[in-house]
């Protein structure tokens, strides 16, 4: 898009919205090149925890687990707080090795969970997963995907 266009010389001097841009490529499933417009993002804006996010949410939907997992945690260091971070690192977590890790991740994300319509779905599923957790069904437990957080 955007990014490509500069690349070839097709693109004026107006400034991009890498992030928007982003944004798009991942709805349309394009990770690598949405991970591409996130971290020109981030080159514009550094440390920027929503960007960071994006970017782990990239790096789980290629499969790069490991640096997603990485990624939220330094979001984490940066902002300990970070309800989206919280949610993708507990779900990276469960599918793992040890998923009792993400118990923690999750109290976490309820506790500072956005409160609008749009989180709801996520709030809603991180409370269904952590009750089945807590009852001793983890692997069991019927969805254990990361789905998109932007929070």
């Amino acid at each position: 898009m955007s990014f490509w266009n500069k690349i070839l010389g097709n693109e004026d001097v107006r400034r991009i919205d890498y992030y928007s841009e982003g944004l798009e490529l991942l709805a349309s499933g394009k990770f690598h090149e949405a991970l591409t417009s996130f971290r020109l993002a981030l080159k514009e804006s550094p440390g920027d925890a929503i960007v960071l996010q994006q970017i782990a949410i990239c790096y789980t939907r290629i499969g790069m687990v490991e640096e997603a997992a990485k990624t939220y945690r330094h979001v984490l260091q940066k902002d300990p707080s970070s309800a989206g971070a919280h949610y993708g690192l507990a779900f990276i977590l469960l599918r793992g090795e040890a998923p009792e890790e993400a118990i923690p991740h999750l109290e976490a994300f309820l506790s500072h969970a956005p409160r609008d319509d749009e989180a709801n779905a996520h709030v809603d599923h991180a409370r269904r997963t952590l009750s089945q957790m807590r009852e001793g069904q983890h692997g069991r437990a019927a969805d254990q995907t990361e789905p998109d957080v932007s929070f």
